[in-house]
């Protein structure tokens, strides 16, 4: 886990970025603001082999812009270009968010749009839109016979527990605190990650994605209320799946 905080950095860990590896390969899911330096403490950039972006708020694709940098000016770049999968745009909003003059990236990333399902590396990707303002893909990947499925922001949704179906691992936000005035189609509930875990009948529940400013300790007991194999991420911390 290099930042597991919804909505943004908190006081102890960056925003949302995944490091995945199997058979030598490493995938990031997400580059939100804070992670490239959290990163640096986990692996080498430059062992980076890809980089799936499930949206583009910035919690989620800023640190983007450090990655740049990193691979132009710290000497240290093998300058392969990285393949970066990202919804329709992400090219030229990122090249904005890098230079206001929005020159083009592509030394360092080769973009590709989200597709429906792929190859990448060892994996089996499939992916599918959530519930969310903006639009966000949930991915699941596959090697070996094992499952690990990432939400990205989703509210409640039928598609995304259709994917995550017999997963090993859910890696469910949860930045929604409970009450009755939750906005439609935005973030999960710790209850409602417990609801989708138990629905796709996964193996394991990982819960992330909770803002500073939410109780982690409550969204866990939510999730656990429904499904009680769910544990709470931490930045800094491998899980196997």
């Amino acid at each position: 886990m290099v930042g597991c905080s919804g909505s943004g950095p908190g006081p102890s860990s960056a925003a949302s970025c995944y490091l995945v590896e199997h058979d030598g390969f490493r995938l990031l899911l997400d580059l939100g603001n804070g992670a490239f330096g959290a990163l640096q403490a986990l692996a080498d950039p430059d062992t980076v082999d890809a980089v799936y972006l499930s949206h583009l708020h910035g919690d989620h694709c800023l640190d983007v812009v450090p990655m740049v940098v990193w691979h132009r000016y710290s000497g240290r770049s093998s300058r392969r270009r990285v393949p970066l999968i990202a919804p329709a745009g992400a090219q030229e909003r990122l090249q904005q968010v890098y230079d206001s003059g929005g020159a083009p990236l592509t030394d360092v990333f080769d973009f590709a749009v989200t597709p429906v399902s792929a190859l990448l590396g060892p994996f089996t990707v499939q992916t599918t839109r959530t519930a969310h303002p903006v639009e966000c893909h949930a991915v699941r990947l596959t090697a070996h016979g094992s499952s690990l499925v990432y939400t990205g922001d989703t509210g409640p949704s039928r598609a995304v527990v259709d994917l995550a179906r017999g997963a090993d691992v859910l890696l469910a936000e949860a930045a929604q605190p409970e009450g009755d005035d939750q906005p439609r189609d935005l973030h999960l509930t710790g209850r409602q990650a417990g609801e989708a875990a138990a629905a796709a009948q996964v193996r394991r529940l990982l819960v992330t994605h909770v803002p500073a400013w939410v109780d982690p300790v409550a969204q866990l007991a939510a999730a656990r209320s429904v499904f009680p194999a769910a544990e709470l991420v931490r930045p800094g911390v491998t899980y196997e799946v």
